[in-house]
């Protein structure tokens, strides 16, 4: 099937206000989803360590003051109004316990008047911060969405990708031999992941670049308390996401392929919107878990050159130093759960309706688990039992083949280039949730 080229109206988004939404009406939402948010934590809890935690880390690895603050205080404490958790047992538990689920904006808990509001003001942009994601959609509707798209991430699955990961990374390498001065996000982490899931959706080679923006713009959704600009360009993009799905599906709808989008359209069982919010949702996270993990990866390893030359030495290591970035630096640091009915954990009563935030850093930095967790060891015996995947019903799925695209891209280029070094300290991407670089500037000089 000839690809035609997708090519945005801005004209009709400018005239349909802002993502197919009056401004009035974005603003509404916004406010109700981040506003009010924003404003309590900022004034009213402004020290807080709720504030401290959500906000992000200083910008440092590692476990942040306020997460020790947190774990000094106990296994699970009360902060202005959220029950906050940064042990690591508890954490794995709450994530497994079908008790709680996942926190949407249409929750029961969530007052009358505001869910109306929202339901009066949704465009159906394919938001993966809302239903029907599959990231905030409990059984059973998780679990259609989740049956119909887990076949294409089986470990069966994955192991027919391993062969196109080497090539796609292969490839990439030979390009940066044109490129003695890469930028390694760009040129490097952000390329391997893009193109396999590309491939799995069925999505051509020549949108790679776009599906890169689409991505990186709207990222900032998955974090909490949105300012007005930040949420008014991520949806900007989504409505450009949305324009491009309609236009796919209906283009497989006449000819359908062999692609997993193909599998979501023509499955009989989701409507258009549900094929288009768990296709932008899979085309999200297809790359942005492994593009952060592959950055992350080379700035830890590259800053501890000692674990670098263990993983030369001993390359049969490198599945270990996989799991080691994920424990040391994930690229999600917070996610939080509802409980939907009251349950009792610990000592504690959390009543129905409650939210619980959980800290994947803190959890993954529980010196009751892992010994002197501040270091960062490819060796460590038991790193694969960190929460970078979170866990339950809603653990990550690619995170096979996000592990196996950190080993193929990782061990590929130090193996190209054994002497790479970054010109001066990488450019992170100031997300509060997701810890991840914009612009990795490095030298070549191995090979």
């Amino acid at each position: 099937m000839a690809e035609r080229p997708f090519i945005v109206d801005r004209a009709a988004h400018l005239r349909g206000g802002v993502g197919g939404e009056t401004m009035v009406e974005a603003w509404i939402r916004w406010l109700l989803l981040h506003g009010v948010d924003r404003f309590y934590l900022r004034s009213f809890a402004r020290r807080g360590l709720l504030t401290q935690i959500i906000f992000g880390q200083d910008g440092s690895l590692g476990a942040s003051s306020a997460i020790e603050q947190v774990r000094q205080r106990g296994r699970l404490t009360k902060l202005s109004g959220v029950y906050v958790t940064a042990d690591h047992e508890l954490c794995r538990r709450i994530l497994r316990d079908n008790r709680f689920g996942a926190v949407a904006p249409n929750r029961p808990a969530v007052p009358k008047p505001v869910r109306w509001a929202l339901a009066k003001t949704d465009r159906e942009l394919p938001n993966l911060t809302e239903p029907p994601s599959m990231l905030v959609t409990d059984p059973p509707e998780h679990d259609r969405y989740r049956r119909l798209v887990g076949h294409a991430f089986s470990p069966k699955a994955i192991t027919k990708l391993e062969k196109r990961a080497v090539e796609v990374t292969d490839e990439l390498l030979e390009c940066l031999e044109s490129k003695p001065q890469p930028d390694l996000i760009e040129d490097f982490a952000a390329q391997v992941p893009v193109a396999i899931i590309a491939e799995i959706l069925g999505l051509p080679a020549d949108m790679h670049s776009t599906m890169l923006k689409w991505g990186y713009n709207s990222a900032p959704l998955v974090d909490r308390a949105l300012t007005w600009t930040a949420y008014r360009h991520a949806i900007e993009e989504l409505a450009e996401v949305k324009q491009y799905f309609h236009q796919r599906i209906d283009e497989i709808t006449a000819e359908p392929g062999t692609d997993l989008l193909t599998v979501l359209v023509t499955s009989g069982e989701l409507n258009r919107r549900e094929q288009m919010a768990n296709a932008a949702l899979l085309l999200d996270a297809g790359f942005l878990t492994t593009v952060n993990l592959l950055g992350n990866g080379i700035a830890l390893l590259t800053s501890h050159p000692d674990q670098l030359e263990l993983l030369t030495a001993q390359p049969e290591l490198w599945p270990s130093a996989i799991e080691e970035i994920l424990r040391y630096d994930g690229p999600v640091r917070t996610t939080c759960r509802v409980a939907n009915c009251d349950v009792d954990v610990g000592d504690q009563r959390i009543k129905s309706g409650s939210l619980v935030l959980l800290s994947l850093t803190g959890a993954n930095y529980d010196p009751g688990v892992f010994s002197d967790p501040e270091r960062f060891d490819v060796t460590r015996f038991n790193a694969a039992d960190h929460l970078a995947f979170s866990g339950g019903v809603h653990g990550c799925l690619g995170y096979r083949l996000a592990r196996l695209e950190g080993v193929i891209a990782l061990r590929s280029l130090f193996e190209r280039y054994p002497d790479l070094r970054l010109n001066g300290p990488p450019t992170p991407r100031r997300l509060a949730n997701l810890h991840a670089y914009r612009t990795m500037p490095a030298t070549l000089t191995g090979g």
